[in-house]
């Protein structure tokens, strides 16, 4: 298979976990002719049983869906484990993503119709930086901080990648003696100027893991210095519909609904970041638990009721 043949192979597979997800289960004649009536992907012409199962191995080392078959009746397809498509993992967002991919390369006829969202970083550098983590090599960067307004050269061990908020982030190490002893950095990408990766390798620390690095964050800002606590929001009935549809972070858990209000539970570091969240969402969401949270809150918007009274 050449470079030119893989993307609309891709586009293919994710077409058959989409139709097969869809139905439910689904027989190789029905898939069939759902293929042939998509004629820009099949050209008119149906899908071979031995290309089918090759495509069936291929979604599995791909994306770790495995599709099998009843065995009995219509000889019907599934997804076996469907359920790991709705995970936080990175086969999950790859396979959500082409997903979106495949409908908007479909939708050409449309497209003056179809607003996206612009994500600022990402494009122009997450290439080299996942190539580095691949080879364990060092890169060095020019990061501009945006709060001493000034540029300053790193040389980092890039341990991983994290996408929050339309921003792509590096979580990187430092490769000076006077830094060694401090947990990785983040950076944001689109802060990033001209990165180089060198010839300089490193060793992956063993114990390291990127779930446990954000475990308890809310965003892209660490707090390994605190235990996590126990936030108590008490949201109102409307929000708390797009708060149960879109979770603010994964240790949600809903323990009162009511026609007014639910109250959701987290096992969170509130963080800068979170504390953001909560103000965005603005009267709608109050923190009840723990004190000290409410009280920043509290003196957050007595402070924004100040500069608008004046």
């Amino acid at each position: 298979m050449t470079d030119i043949d893989r993307p609309n192979l891709i586009n293919k597979y994710v077409w058959l976990i989409e139709t097969i997800y869809r139905a439910g289960r689904i027989s190789l004649r029905d898939i069939n002719e759902r293929w042939c009536r998509d004629v820009n992907m099949s050209g008119g012409e149906a899908i071979p049983t031995r290309t089918f199962n090759n495509w069936r191995y291929a979604i599995h080392d791909l994306f770790g869906l495995d599709i099998e078959n009843e065995r009995c009746g219509d000889y019907r397809y599934y997804i076996e484990n469907e359920e790991d498509i709705s995970r936080n993992g990175l086969r999950s967002w790859l396979y959500n993503t082409l997903s979106v991919s495949n409908a908007l390369a479909n939708s050409q006829a449309v497209r003056d119709r179809i607003v996206l969202e612009y994500v600022p970083s990402g494009q122009q550098h997450l290439h080299d930086i996942i190539e580095a983590m691949k080879a364990n090599r060092v890169i060095s960067i020019t990061h501009y901080n945006y709060w001493r307004d000034d540029e300053r050269t790193f040389d980092l061990q890039p341990y991983c990648v994290k996408l929050f908020r339309q921003r792509w982030y590096v979580v990187a190490k430092s490769t000076d003696p006077a830094y060694s002893q401090y947990a990785p950095w983040v950076f944001s990408l689109d802060r990033i100027r001209q990165p180089m990766v060198k010839d300089e390798t490193f060793e992956m620390p063993k114990d390291w893991n990127a779930q446990d690095y954000f475990d308890g964050c809310f965003g892209v800002i660490p707090e390994h210095n605190e235990p996590k606590q126990l936030v108590k929001l008490k949201v109102s009935v409307g929000q708390a519909n797009y708060i149960r549809d879109l979770r603010l972070h994964e240790s949600q858990k809903e323990v009162d609904r009511n026609n007014d209000y639910s109250i959701f539970l987290y096992h969170i570091h509130p963080t800068f970041d979170f504390v953001q969240e909560i103000l965005r969402n603005g009267e709608s969401m109050e923190v009840l638990e723990p004190a000290s949270l409410r009280d920043e809150i509290a003196g957050i918007v007595e402070r924004m009721n100040k500069k608008y009274k004046e």
